[in-house]
């Protein structure tokens, strides 16, 4: 068995990028990154602002590649083994998803009524009842319908919401998997994160339909909701994985997720719009949760005509900040992962 183990690590050593050769990669592409941003300037901006921006993304794109050069070994092995398992991966989310309402006479029903139901009563109270307006225009001119506004809003956060908490237990879930010598454990918390993404599906194609209700045909520019729907998976996958091996230890996470999910919901530009902030400063606080990135990503994907990219510090320091992440997650998981049965 352990000859087997040795021909296997040889043979994907073998057909896997040399060390060297990837780390010099990580380290360029991150330089031209570096480049691009402090080499772009928008003349509408404060330059203060702009200049601690650039100035922060250079620090962030530093401590990445320096914490990749240092830990490669430790931070290439999960996704070479997602890479390796993707069969079973599937197979695993898909089973999870069945049977996560299996027993139910409504089934998969009940998935889909609570968020329907959440933005229902959202949409009654704060424009039926309080006449809430949207202090948002479009690029060409337009204000787009509350409910539709707030959707969009929801719908990501509803997602991100559910695949978070599950894949933040997924380890206590599937115990009995963690405590097998030979099953890989790494391929858990994507499997809880792929499960939600069918659900995730359904609620965009709701989103897609009520848009067009409201006259807003999908255009060349709505395929970023597929973009941006990737954003949120390797995010929330991020997160998952530093999550999940904590709460392992300290089983309270999961309460102190619960009330960050309630505060975040506030702290996150659903409801309400960012332009309503008073200064740039509160602005830019705001914005260094990932999460607008991509909340104000699926409002453009339906509302204007705008690719990501025009959105060029935002979209930088997403991918930096989850890359961060997603090191440091992997990092924290192989570190824990042989106490895992133990605790468990």
């Amino acid at each position: 068995m352990t000859e087997k183990k040795q021909k296997t690590k040889k043979s994907t050593e073998k057909r896997s990028v040399p060390k060297s050769a990837a780390i010099m990669i990580f380290w360029g592409l991150g330089l031209l990154l570096a480049v691009v941003l402090i080499a772009h300037h928008n003349p509408l901006a404060d330059q203060v602002t702009e200049r601690m921006k650039k100035v922060s993304g250079c620090v962030l794109i530093a401590f990445t590649c320096i914490m990749f050069s240092i830990y490669y070994d430790r931070i290439v092995t999960i996704p070479v083994e997602l890479f390796q398992s993707r069969g079973i991966i599937w197979k695993l989310a898909k089973n999870d998803f069945k049977k996560r309402y299996a027993g139910s006479y409504l089934g998969i029903v009940w998935a889909l009524a609570q968020p329907v139901v959440t933005v229902l009563m959202y949409w009654i109270v704060f424009d039926k009842v309080f006449d809430a307006r949207v202090e948002f225009v479009t690029a060409g001119g337009e204000t787009p319908p509350y409910v539709l506004y707030l959707t969009a809003g929801l719908v990501p956060w509803f997602y991100f919401s559910e695949a978070i908490s599950q894949g933040t237990m997924a380890l206590v879930e599937y115990s009995y998997l963690v405590k097998k010598v030979v099953f890989n454990i790494s391929i858990l918390p994507i499997i809880k994160v792929i499960a939600a993404t069918f659900i995730h599906l359904f609620f965009v194609g709701i989103l897609l339909l009520l848009a067009v209700c409201y006259g807003y045909i999908p255009s060349i520019y709505t395929i970023q909701i597929l973009y941006y729907s990737l954003c949120m998976i390797l995010f929330v996958l991020a997160l998952s994985y530093l999550t999940s091996a904590v709460v392992v230890f300290i089983r309270d996470l999961q309460q102190v997720i619960s009330i960050a999910l309630q505060i975040g919901m506030w702290a996150t530009p659903i409801m309400w719009n960012i332009n309503m902030l008073p200064t740039d400063n509160m602005k830019t606080l705001f914005k260094l949760n990932p999460l607008v990135y991509v909340v104000n990503g699926y409002r453009s994907a339906i509302f204007e005509k705008v690719w990501f990219w025009e959105h060029f510090y935002s979209s930088t320091y997403f991918w930096i900040f989850t890359i961060s992440m997603f090191c440091i997650g992997t990092l924290v998981f192989r570190r824990m992962r042989i106490h895992f049965a133990d605790v468990l």
